[in-house]
């Protein structure tokens, strides 16, 4: 069996209008990948019915916003450690500074509906 490794700051790329989504590694049981946030991007409120999503903030400032019924949300930083569970609507944006980068994992396959 062949190492997967990738390295989140060679795949580094930004772009205009969504944010920039990077797949470092997949197998047939998890996806990992990077976001990459101008100022005030956000990934728009989604949900993935068949698959929890974790979060870690790699760098910048941002906040995570939760909606179950009830919305809530988290400012995160650098180190931020969070949870999307399966089937609940949530969000993440770039503080306003730009310099958001965020890695996630997520049980394959998990769907995506958008609201």
């Amino acid at each position: 069996m062949t190492i997967q490794s990738a390295d989140i700051n060679e795949k580094k790329a930004y772009t205009d209008g969504a944010v920039s989504k990077v797949t470092l590694l997949k197998t047939e049981a998890l996806t990992l990948d990077v976001y990459y946030f101008k100022a005030g991007q956000a990934l728009g409120y989604h949900k993935h019915p068949t698959g929890d999503q974790m979060f870690t903030v790699i760098s910048g400032t941002g906040t995570y916003n939760m909606d179950d019924g009830k919305e809530s949300s988290l400012a995160v930083k650098a180190g931020s450690t969070f949870v999307a569970p399966a089937g609940v609507w949530h969000d993440l944006r770039d503080g306003g500074k730009g310099d958001l980068i965020a890695q996630q994992v997520t049980k394959q396959p998990a769907g995506m509906e958008k609201r």
